[in-house]
């Protein structure tokens, strides 16, 4: 079956019956009151008031479609009976939803019950996808590489030494937003790879330093190879403030010291692994960041000029923004800086000291969103995500808790992070009887010959190999699969290419 380009088509191609006009019945008014009454809480003098309130209205806006799934199809459930059923429950959906269901499952209710599993699937992912078109298209996070954030970003990194930052996060989806939301950075200025536990691969990041020293020596770009900068690498753990023992990083059983240890372990490896291959003068900077995933503030260890880090020695955005609160602007910067310097094993890069304090100073306005629209805590402390994604790519998603990452190329390869995933979601999904819904996407270079027939044989070939490893949930309809692709070298959308809810792929099964 072909399939068709939602970048053309702005609808999931999920089978001949999928709907070919959306709704828009999205109501902003309880949003925009809860932001007017925000309003009249104090801020830190260092907070961007707009930025939030920007990202606050992304935010609900997104997680919004996936969270009237369920109140939706619990409605249309009770009209399968109907006789009309149809025309009622395609009347509802636009109205709550904004979008037509799909016909070739709503028709078979005459001869039993719908099928809500499939149902639910299809709707988290049109709703994934209607996010991901607007995500592409329209820049809601201002955050593309010719916006005028990410060029000042660059420059400011540039200007502290560092021509490329390389940050990866646990692949925890309550860190999903540590970029464009907790550090404030543009998307497009980070080359971001999520893994669980923020255990990165050793020899594929020296493989991307060494196509990004490549370029610069070849291209100039993002500068030329002799001018002095440095590639940064960050790792990213996880912490609870609310429930240590048990909402930390299930990748190191909950335990906050050895998240830290072992992500600093990945980084001393990858210097390592570059300075014996290239020696010394090819050596990188490291650092190593901690996120309260209950707060959002973070806790950064700052790096001595020869790169030691302490693990038990750190700067805490949560205490100094009670520290600086009352103080003014330029007051309050120069508190941030004297903490960063007190708190290192060493002396320190200054440009290192100016790029930390902006670190920290952009996540006081994250500890004052959260305070503001999540009462100073997330409610939900430990897993909620709407999906799992698989494969490379997912540019598009920097909303925490909206989607779990399993990075990989193969599922044998990445098997341990993607049983995580099946598990976090047996207790989110399964236990309440609604399937697991999987994206599989797999970006490529358009400029490259035949890497979009490669990266379509990757997506069915690890689609195959999900259902051959979750055989028992797939047969019993309790894991669904949608096929995406995507040409890193545009802005434009994901092209769906397969989906286990295919009318011609379900009839085949």
């Amino acid at each position: 079956m072909a399939y068709r380009n939602l970048a053309r088509t702005r609808q999931p191609s999920l089978g001949p019956t999928a709907p070919r006009k959306r709704f828009d019945p999205i109501d902003t008014s309880p949003i925009e009151e809860k932001i007017k009454k925000s309003s009249s809480l104090p801020d830190h003098p260092l907070t961007n008031h707009s930025e939030n309130h920007h990202l606050y209205l992304y935010e609900n806006k997104v997680k919004g479609r996936f969270e009237k799934i369920v109140p939706l199809l619990k409605k249309v459930s009770s009209l399968q009976h109907y006789e009309d059923f149809v025309e009622r429950a395609q009347k509802l959906s636009r109205s709550e939803l904004g979008f037509d269901l799909p016909l070739h499952i709503l028709e078979k209710a005459w001869v039993g019950n719908v099928d809500m599993k499939a149902l639910f699937a299809w709707c988290v992912f049109y709703s994934h996808q209607e996010s991901s078109d607007e995500f592409f298209n329209s820049d809601p996070l201002n955050g593309s590489s010719d916006s005028s954030s990410a060029k000042s970003f660059q420059s400011f990194l540039a200007e502290c030494g560092f021509h490329l930052l390389d940050i990866t996060p646990c692949a925890d989806g309550r860190l999903a937003h540590a970029i464009s939301y907790a550090l404030r950075i543009p998307f497009s200025s980070v080359r971001r790879r999520s893994h669980a536990g923020a255990l990165f691969d050793i020899e594929k990041t020296v493989g991307r330093w060494i196509k990004t020293e490549h370029t610069r020596y070849r291209e100039s770009f993002p500068n030329s190879s002799s001018d002095p900068t440095r590639y940064l690498k960050a790792v990213i753990y996880h912490f609870s403030s609310v429930d240590p023992n048990h909402q930390g990083c299930a990748a190191h059983g909950s335990n906050d010291e050895l998240a830290a240890a072992k992500g600093l372990e990945r980084l001393l490896g990858f210097r390592e692994a570059v300075e014996n291959t290239f020696c010394c003068g090819a050596s990188v900077d490291l650092l190593l960041i901690g996120i309260d995933t209950d707060t959002d503030a973070i806790r950064v260890h700052p790096p001595s000029i020869d790169n030691n880090v302490d693990l038990k020695s750190w700067i805490c955005a949560r205490s100094i923004y009670k520290e600086t609160q009352y103080l003014t602007d330029q007051e309050a910067l120069r508190k941030i800086e004297d903490t960063i310097s007190s708190v290192s094993p060493g002396k320190m890069d200054s440009n290192m000291v100016s790029f930390i304090s902006k670190l920290i100073t952009n996540n006081l306005s994250q500890i004052d969103y959260v305070k503001k629209f999540h009462s100073g805590q997330y409610k939900d402390a430990g897993h909620a995500e709407r999906f799992i994604g698989v494969g490379i790519g997912f540019k598009e998603v920097h909303l925490r808790n909206l989607t779990y990452f399993a990075h990989l190329d193969t599922v044998e390869q990445g098997a341990p992070d993607l049983d995580v995933g099946v598990k976090i979601f047996t207790g989110l999904n399964i236990s309440k009887n609604l399937p697991i819904p999987i994206v599989v996407r797999f970006d490529y270079s358009g400029s490259v010959p035949h890497a979009r027939e490669r990266a379509l044989a990757d997506c069915k070939r690890v689609d195959e190999a999900i259902k051959a490893r979750y055989s028992e949930l797939y047969d019993q309809g309790s894991l669904h699969t949608f096929l995406t692709i995507r040409d890193r070298d545009k802005k434009s959308p994901a092209e769906v290419v397969g989906s286990s809810l295919d009318p011609a792929l379900k009839e085949s099964h």
